[in-house]
């Protein structure tokens, strides 16, 4: 997936729709997923447990690797965030 053409908004997209797949979110959820959408707290689906199903369903769509030491708070506090951390780990 990852290639010079992925803009920042498809990133956004694509991170949007794998934690609609990977959570199992209902439709009227989906849609309102965007950058600026809450995730930690905000989200009853996502919770410590699903925390290890979104980083598996990133690593696939993705094809990036993320270690344990980069996974924190911060990270799932927006779409947003997550979607940035995304990029850089395409970035390389």
């Amino acid at each position: 997936m990852a290639s010079l053409s992925v803009t920042p908004d498809q990133i956004v997209e694509d991170v949007a729709a794998t934690l609609v797949d990977a959570l199992s979110l209902t439709p009227d959820v989906a849609e309102g997923l965007t950058r600026e959408t809450l995730l930690f707290g905000s989200l009853p689906e996502l919770d410590s447990m699903a925390v290890a199903t979104v980083l598996t369903a990133l690593e696939d769509r993705f094809g990036i690797l993320i270690d344990d030491d980069e996974v924190s708070g911060e990270l799932f506090e927006s779409v947003g965030t997550l979607s940035d951390f995304v990029s850089a780990k395409l970035a390389g």
